[in-house]
């Protein structure tokens, strides 16, 4: 990957906003704007209720950026997919989230 679309990527997505974490997350499988709204619903138990407004501004901004591609559309519904660089990314904020938890286990346990 190109040193300065890396440093670009990083500075824009690193660290990630909840929202956009989810997004990559669920589209590690085929998914539409709407069943990525509801699948992020199911996994936080309705802690995290993505608007329609934030998740398509979201989708076309990672879609720009490389991180989703289109794959399809099927019933008037346009199907993306996570891309190579979002992988990447997804796995830059998940070591970057086991760090921050890491190193919170530490401490307690050290405070007592």
């Amino acid at each position: 990957m190109e040193q300065a679309l890396a440093a670009h990527i990083r500075r824009v997505y690193v660290p990630m906003t909840e929202t956009g974490f989810y997004i990559l997350l669920c589209l590690r499988q085929e998914s539409h704007g709407y069943g990525v709204i509801r699948r992020v619903e199911d996994l936080t138990g309705g802690q995290l209720r993505i608007s329609p407004g934030t998740m398509y501004g979201s989708l076309r901004k990672m879609e720009r950026d490389g991180l989703i591609r289109f794959v399809r559309e099927e019933d008037q519904r346009k199907l993306y997919r996570v891309t190579p660089l979002g992988e990447w990314v997804l796995e830059l904020e998940t070591a970057r989230i086991t760090r921050l938890y890491q190193t919170m286990k530490e401490a307690l346990e050290g405070d007592g």
